[in-house]
């Protein structure tokens, strides 16, 4: 780690900042197992407070400056929008890490659909994974804000909060009787996870022992019989027991940021800093925790399609009106950034790597595959 110290800076290029981040989650991690023996002199003069809290404004800036975030609202909206051609009545039930930044743009291709827009119905947990991007307003305010642009837009809208602390949340969010009372009769059931599922705890060692809460969860919702599902995250497989493993997974996937964001912010750039220590945030909890500690658990797109299909889902194709919008999105930034289709998944990818997967499905046999 002395080594490591010497050559990693946060303000050096993306390998070093890189390389600087893994050197807080290794000491991190050192200090939870010994911490009389722990380095302190380390170049840490420009940590960021990785838990800031952003302004609505702020946000929207953090998520458009790289598709990271932007192609899965782009990708799961369009699909979205195609699943409820024709419906009249919609209830979203909405498990996101960004604060319903994704449904002012549904909101506004509804208000322009030619038979009319449904009624829309909007239900997201009152609580979230305790990760980036944080924000200063509460759910009842992000609500408001959504009720407002709906109104401004001639949409009838809703906003409901299911209630809890996280943990007790996810719990109960595997009870089919108490996920099932929120819905009403005459609606049609759209479910968004976007960067959520990695937060329910599921790694080897729990699947060895044949308990799975993100299985659970998946057939709750399978029990709710939804027109579509969406499930949006980042293609990287964390959800290892393996410490070597995550470290070397985790270098192999998270220079993407760094690398992509060296292509246009300078290197002091506080917007640039700010996102880094986020990522570096994903790093120390990758690395630094354990147990219930460790809220990232991603895996693989890969591997969550076989996730889906266990449980009973079938994958939805994505249509050429989609791959064309999120064409559009990319164009709008720099040149690195591309799009494949793998299988069920449209997959973000940068200089040729993947980094971000979508996905659509439906209950029992209903997909076109």
């Amino acid at each position: 780690m002395w080594v490591l110290n010497n050559v990693a800076s946060l303000s050096g290029d993306p390998n070093q900042r890189l390389t600087s981040w893994f050197l807080r989650a290794l000491i991190s991690r050192a200090a939870n197992v010994c911490p009389t023996a722990t380095m302190h002199h380390f170049d840490g003069s420009s940590a960021i407070d990785r838990r800031r809290q952003m302004t609505v404004t702020e946000l929207a800036g953090y998520v458009d400056l790289i598709p990271w975030h932007t192609f899965g609202f782009c990708a799961s909206n369009s699909a979205i929008f195609k699943a409820i051609r024709g419906c009249s009545k919609v209830h979203v039930l909405d498990f996101s890490v960004t604060h319903c930044v994704q449904w002012p743009t549904l909101i506004d291709a509804l208000a322009k659909r030619p038979e009319g827009p449904p009624s829309l119905r909007i239900t997201v947990p009152s609580v979230r994974p305790p990760v980036p991007p944080f924000l200063n307003v509460s759910c009842e305010e992000v609500g408001q804000r959504l009720s407002n642009f709906a109104r401004f837009r001639d949409v009838e809208f809703e906003f409901n909060i299911i209630g809890g602390y996280f943990e007790s949340l996810l719990t109960s969010l595997v009870d089919p009787h108490q996920l099932s009372s929120l819905f009403r009769d005459d609606e049609v059931i759209v479910v968004n996870c976007q960067n959520w599922l990695r937060s329910m705890p599921d790694d080897d060692e729990e699947q060895s022992a044949g308990s799975s809460l993100r299985d659970d969860f998946l057939h709750t919702i399978m029990g709710l019989n939804p027109a579509i599902v969406v499930v949006v995250d980042e293609d990287a497989d964390l959800n290892v027991s393996s410490l070597t493993t995550r470290i070397t997974n985790c270098f192999n996937y998270l220079w993407i940021p760094f690398d992509a964001l060296e292509t246009f912010l300078p290197k002091d750039s506080a917007q640039r800093i700010e996102y880094e220590s986020d990522v570096g945030h994903k790093i120390e909890n990758v690395i630094s925790h354990e147990g219930c500690q460790r809220m990232e658990r991603l895996e693989s797109g890969a591997k969550l399609c076989q996730r889906m299909k266990n449980v009973g889902f079938s994958g939805v194709m994505f249509c050429e009106e989609t791959v064309k919008e999120v064409k559009s999105l990319l164009d709008e930034h720099a040149s690195g950034w591309g799009m494949k289709r793998d299988e069920e998944m449209l997959v973000l990818t940068w200089k040729g790597h993947n980094s971000v997967f979508a996905t659509a499905w439906v209950p029992g046999g209903l997909g076109e595959n």
